[in-house]
């Protein structure tokens, strides 16, 4: 009877002894060029973790706790610092983040590796982050910009618009970015008359403005970010008569810009990754209960945070040595397919060695190292805001 109580009594203890509380890091802009963006994305990937600790179903039971960092998105030294913070201090499984493609691969070179840390960022987008050394470590649910380039220019040539001047943010998604887009756009016969960067923060970007219209073009290309930079060519450009007419990547799609500039943005186009898939308007409606506004790259932020979880769960482990092999298996065919919402009857297939297929907000597949394979909704702001024209 005695060995019997202390057998229950150790089943016990162990039962609770597996159950535990999950940190995962959540690095994004909170200040900086785009911070219009990164709450709803924050609070998107929050949601995920949220919807996991509410089912109870996470390895025995587990509570997933979120750690927020600023990356500032353009400061390469204080990300990295806020993401060792994360690590060493904060003890964080994971990095749902970061969000620029710049500090982004600052941190993943200068902390995640070191410390054998699964990063998946959800907007993050330069070409050169698909062929970093990642330890396979890194993966994204957002697209990346040689897709995004692709994607500009047949828009461009679908309008009949034949040559164009181009300004990107002097960073590794302005230059990888306005590099998808020139060589995709002459390839296909278009003219870009002029590539020029520009510098965040400035207060007058007259100058900058100036040697683009006098290299022409019929509509001028903004390579920026919404809340500094690119807001700045854009109004320069309308207060000078310069253009009227701009082509926005996904670095400057969100509703605080056409509040901004006010109706003079209306008729300009752009891009960002985006589907009309089933998943997208179940988050949609997921968010707005939960009292999030979405905005772009949020769909891709709770995505990524519930590919964190999900692999945890396949893995048996929250360490990302373990998990780190099981992403790509649970974003992907075989298996059932798991839309927002789901996740407790994912981690329960999982936990009973079945296989899913995480579609999730964003129609998500992963393919080669761990990137979205890319679906794009083009934008056109009407009335003051940015309306969706179609998806590609």
């Amino acid at each position: 009877m005695k060995k019997l109580l202390l057998a229950i009594a150790a089943s016990a203890c162990a039962t609770v002894a597996s159950a535990e509380d999950i940190k995962i890091g959540v690095v994004l802009g909170f200040t900086g060029p785009i911070e219009s963006l990164t709450p709803a994305m924050g609070a998107s990937a929050e949601l995920a973790m949220k919807e996991v600790t509410e089912s109870g179903k996470l390895l025995d039971g587990s509570k997933v706790e979120s750690v927020r960092g600023d990356s500032t998105c353009v400061d390469s030294a204080a990300a990295t610092a806020a993401a060792e913070r994360l690590i060493t201090s904060d003890k964080v499984s994971a990095i749902m983040g970061a969000d620029c493609s710049g500090v982004t691969g600052a941190i993943l070179q200068n902390v995640a590796r070191p410390n054998g840390v699964v990063m998946v960022s959800p907007s993050a987008t330069s070409p050169a982050l698909s062929t970093a050394e990642d330890d396979d470590l890194f993966f994204r649910t957002a697209p990346s910009d040689a897709r995004q380039g692709q994607v500009i220019a047949d828009i461009l040539n679908d309008k009949g618009i034949k040559s164009v001047a181009m300004t990107y943010t002097n960073n590794d998604y302005g230059k990888g970015l306005a590099d998808s887009i020139q060589s995709n756009f002459e390839a296909s016969g278009g003219e870009i008359t002029i590539s020029a960067a520009h510098e965040d923060g400035k207060g007058d970007y007259s100058a900058e403005v100036g040697a683009l219209a006098q290299a022409g073009g019929e509509v001028l290309i903004v390579a920026g970010y919404l809340d500094q930079g690119g807001k700045g060519v854009i109004q320069a450009s309308l207060d000078t008569g310069a253009f009227d007419t701009f082509v926005l990547p996904d670095g400057m799609i969100g509703d605080s810009l056409p509040v901004a500039i006010g109706d003079d943005l209306n008729g300009s186009f752009g891009t960002v990754p985006g589907t009309d898939s089933q998943g997208a308007e179940i988050f949609d409606k997921l968010a707005k209960d939960a009292g999030i506004t979405p905005d772009a790259f949020s769909g891709e932020s709770y995505d990524a945070a519930a590919l964190i979880m999900l692999a945890m769960q396949a893995a048996g482990s929250t360490s990302s040595a373990d998990f780190k092999a099981k992403v790509m298996e649970v974003a992907n065919a075989p298996g059932e397919e798991i839309l927002p919402g789901e996740l407790g009857k994912a981690l329960e297939i999982l936990a009973g060695g079945g296989e899913i297929d995480y579609v999730g907000a964003t129609a998500v597949e992963l393919v080669g190292s761990g990137e979205s394979a890319g679906n794009y909704r083009e934008i056109l702001v009407e009335d003051g805001k940015n309306t969706t024209a179609k998806f590609r």
